[in-house]
């Protein structure tokens, strides 16, 4: 039986996704400014994937191929596994879309894998359909017919449909998109729905409407059915580092357009390589055998044949060269004009010239590019090295340049579509948010109080000390009316009631109840609170009120002055610290209330403890700074903002708290600091070689007996977090750093730390929920100069919080520093794995926590004095 093939390329009223290979041609070639180039897809012509298929069969420099090779024959269950990790079990319809195909040799083993998923049979219409995708038609029924004859056709028959479609990446996506994947014919094509776990839905199938992972049906049993406007998950496969033909903004842009939907078990199989030595990857890309000459040479023929003669590119006039740029860790392949000389478009007559030694850029491989992306990566694997030796893991459950850097090795990630990856909120080179970040920080917010409190829980207090859940529904949404009132000269959205409970709702965050930051008065019964409908009522006519804001300042109706800028940013940081606030709450209710983050792949705990606790430490552990001078601060005067020479400077101001103002300097003596934060495991000896007479850190818990960490997914053994930092007092962690012989920083040394070592969001670091939980700290290696993150946590210093020379109150939030000057509260800085960017990336930030708090999420790393 023939191939069952989708041509895209040949119409199916696709018409717009069509790609014009000739202007594509000629705009690489026109290009003076930047060098010419020729578009990678010339390479993947029918010769072309013959040649690449020679490559993979028989060059051994080519390690990128074996080692996925390597990975998916030896892990391919486990892979399978996490692609339905979210969902519990195989929906019927679902769909498996292969990126570029090839010759479907490693693919093979995630079919069998698939095929083992599924118990029984099924005559008419099996459960799982793999697409392969494309460019060539002929090629793609030559490999489906292979794998049909074959023993893995055998095995796959009732149970994993093999298909082709012959597109380029962004019409098989937009195809995917528009439902063509899933329905039986194109003509009954619909949108895919949208599953997402950040709103409410009578059909969700998260605990919150009483079911649970039990209710998706075991794989070895019949597939649930799915309702008629929810789409089956769609599996993406994305292997031998094809990323790397894209540059980094592009790949992060593909990357962020894939249609995976947050919380519908969608998941994407990435392949991914390491910027290795400089030798071995020219050598992978150019062996001495020639079959990577041949494939990349073949590509003039394909521009020739674009341009109406396929001769028009004479290979007597080229070479092939590739260089690694180890700077900017970037291969790249090229046509090098032997002589000069000039070709003529056969239908335009247009000339286009080539001096000697000319470069045309055919491909580009740039590495650790995922940095750029932020996905929830479920689990990681990699080979041993870049030849075939035994698969072992080496995962991390963010995207970290040091994981790229460290590991050192090809390998595969799962990743499964998150609310981070569609919507992160990154940061901004401007304080004042635009929209669509408010928009991004409710979802996070809904998604926190909506999803992982249980109705039970909303009138209970994690925290003793603290407000109880419902509270923070209603404080978060009247702050910002209050605030949007008092700037517009408008009434409130609602009435006094919910001032009285909401208005000064700052939460304590000391051990005495006595000495808390004054706060109204708040109901002491239940019956006495507002309902959780009437709050999520308000919500929403708060957060419309906020939009028409926007509209009213887009639209010329209202200025965009310094007060609306500093309202808007005020506000938002409000919001995005309570949620963290609420976070570090549940983490107390974890696993026996609190449910885990909804939409959101639970971490394979295992095989990232075998990772983590594998990896190689820094070559000392300490390094020595200074005497230096350290800049605290920035300038940022709210008294400037009712006056009219500066009330219209608000694009290009930074604005900040009142303990973030004035710029001030501070000299630093030298001193040893250590490059990671003090971990659980070094804690946990402390705490048993105490024999009880050190308290337990509240982000500890006991469990059958043995200590566990607390996570959002319930506790963890400490085996699997002992890397991590630990959380804990200032009080309790000062006197463990005060046995090691040492101190914790001022600000002005970790401040200084910082300057030089830390990697930004961007770098990797474990901010913006780039995960849901900490993680190791890392230095980055020598190539970064040390840079890396510190796990994601706050981190203590021996500055004691209070006002400094420059100092002024708030006249917008008078009480926000200055009722916690009591001696008794210490400066943190960083910012924890839900502190959002703008805010742990912003140099002046200078948050604090009372010495005794044990809950907030902070860490501390020890420092040494260096006799002067």
């Amino acid at each position: 039986m023939p191939a069952h093939i989708i041509n895209i390329q040949k119409g199916l009223g696709e018409k717009d996704l069509a790609v014009d290979m000739p202007a594509e041609v000629l705009k690489g070639l026109s290009n003076t400014s930047g060098g010419k180039s020729l578009p990678t897809m010339l390479l993947y012509d029918e010769r072309g994937l013959r040649l690449y298929d020679d490559i993979t069969t028989h060059v051994p420099e080519y390690y990128l191929f074996g080692a996925e090779e390597e990975i998916l024959k030896k892990k391919s269950d486990e892979i399978v596994a996490a692609m339905h990790q979210l969902t519990g079990g195989l929906f019927t319809n679902e769909v498996v879309l292969e990126l570029g195909a090839g010759a479907l040799r490693k693919t093979s083993h995630i079919l069998l894998a698939l095929s083992r998923l599924v118990k029984d049979k099924h005559a008419e219409a099996p459960p799982i359909t793999y697409y392969a995708l494309d460019l060539e038609e002929r090629e793609l029924e030559r490999t489906l017919a292979g794998i049909s004859s074959s023993d893995v056709g055998k095995s796959l028959e009732g149970k994993v449909d093999a298909r082709g479609l012959c597109a380029t990446y962004e019409q098989g996506l937009k195809f995917a998109e528009s439902g063509g994947l899933h329905a039986p014919s194109t003509a009954e094509r619909r949108p895919r729905a949208s599953h997402s776990p950040f709103k409410f839905d009578s059909r969700d199938r998260s605990p919150m409407s009483g079911s649970s992972a039990s209710d998706f049906s075991d794989a070895a049993t019949s597939p649930p059915s799915t309702p008629d406007d929810i789409s089956p998950p769609l599996h993406l496969l994305f292997l031998g580092s094809s990323l790397g033909n894209f540059s980094r903004d592009e790949g992060a842009d593909f990357l962020r357009s894939l249609p995976l939907r947050p919380g519908s078990g969608d998941t994407l199989l990435i392949g991914i390589d390491h910027d290795n030595e400089k030798a071995l990857i020219e050598e992978a890309y150019n062996d001495r055998q020639g079959y990577t000459k041949k494939f990349i040479m073949n590509g003039l023929k394909g521009a020739g044949r674009a341009l109406g003669n396929e001769n028009l590119f004479d290979e007597e006039n080229w070479e092939y060269v590739n260089n690694y740029d180890v700077a900017e860790r970037r291969h790249e392949a090229f046509f090098k004009a032997k002589r000069a000389h000039t070709v003529v478009v056969p239908s335009t007559k247009e000339t286009i010239s080539f001096l000697k030694d000319e470069k045309v850029k055919i491909e580009h491989s740039p590495r650790s590019m995922l940095i750029h992306y932020s996905p929830r990566v479920g689990s990681v694997l990699s080979s041993d090295g870049p030849t075939a030796r035994p698969a072992t893991p080496c995962g991390s459950s963010s995207v970290r340049r040091s994981f790229f850097r460290s590991c050192g090795r090809p390998g595969l990630a799962t990743v499964a579509a998150s609310w981070s990856s569609r919507n992160p909120i990154r940061p901004r080179p401007l304080a004042c948010p635009p929209p669509q970040d408010w928009q991004n920080l409710w979802a996070a917010w809904d998604c926190i109080t909506r999803r992982m409190i249980p109705p039970s829980m909303l009138m209970q207090k994690p925290i003793d000390l603290r407000h109880i859940c419902l509270f923070y529904l209603g404080h978060i949404p009247t702050f910002l009316d209050i605030h949007l009132s008092r700037l517009l000269k408008e009434p409130h959205t609602e009435p006094d009631a919910f001032k009285f409970i909401f208005e000064r709702g700052i939460d304590p965050d000391v051990d005495d109840p006595t000495v808390c930051h004054p706060h109204s008065e708040v109901p002491q019964k239940d019956e006495d609170w507002p309902s959780l409908v009437s709050i999520l009522q308000f919500q929403a006519r708060v957060r419309a009120r906020l939009l028409k804001l926007y509209d009213d300042i887009d639209a010329g109706n209202r200025s965009m002055t310094r007060k609306v800028g500093r309202v808007l940013y005020m506000t938002f940081e409000h919001e995005a610290l309570h949620a963290e606030t609420l976070l570090y709450m549940l983490l107390q209710r974890a696993g026996t209330g609190t449910l885990p983050p909804p939409g959101f792949t639970p971490p394979p705990w295992a095989s990232l403890a075998e990772s983590w606790n594998s990896a190689p430490g820094p070559e000392s552990p300490t390094v020595t700074l200074g005497p230096a001078t350290v800049t605290l601060g920035h300038d940022d005067n709210e008294g400037q903002d009712e006056d009219e020479a500066f009330a219209s400077d608000v694009a290009g101001h930074e604005f900040g708290w009142d303990n973030e103002h004035p710029k001030r300097e501070v000299h630093v003596d030298a001193f040893r600091i250590e490059w990671r934060p003090v971990t659980n495991g070094q804690f946990f000896k402390y705490y048993v070689s105490q024999e009880g007479g050190v308290a337990l850190p509240a982000s500890w818990v006991e469990v059958d007996g043995e200590i566990h960490v607390r996570t959002l997914y319930g506790p963890v053994p400490m085996k699997v977090a002992q890397n991590w930092p630990v959380l804990t007092s200032y009080n309790s962690l000062s006197k463990y750093v005060q046995v090691q012989g040492g101190r914790l920083p001022t600000e002005a040394e970790l401040r200084m730390f910082y300057e030089k070592f830390a990697a930004g969001y961007e770098g990797g670091a474990n901010l913006g929920f780039r995960n849901w939980h900490p993680t190791p700290a890392t230095t980055g290696g020598a190539r970064s100069g040390g840079k890396g993150c510190n796990g994601g946590v706050w981190e203590w210093t021996s500055t004691v919080f209070d006002k400094f020379e420059g100092f002024e109150q708030s006249v917008l939030y008078p009480g926000y520093s200055a009722d916690f000057f009591d001696g008794a509260h210490q400066v943190v800085l960083g910012g924890s794995y839900a502190t959002i960017p703008r805010i742990a990336e912003r140099k002046s930030v200078r948050n604090w926590y009372h010495n005794k708090y044990a809950y907030a999420w902070v860490s501390g790393r020890i420092v040494y004095d260096v006799e002067k």
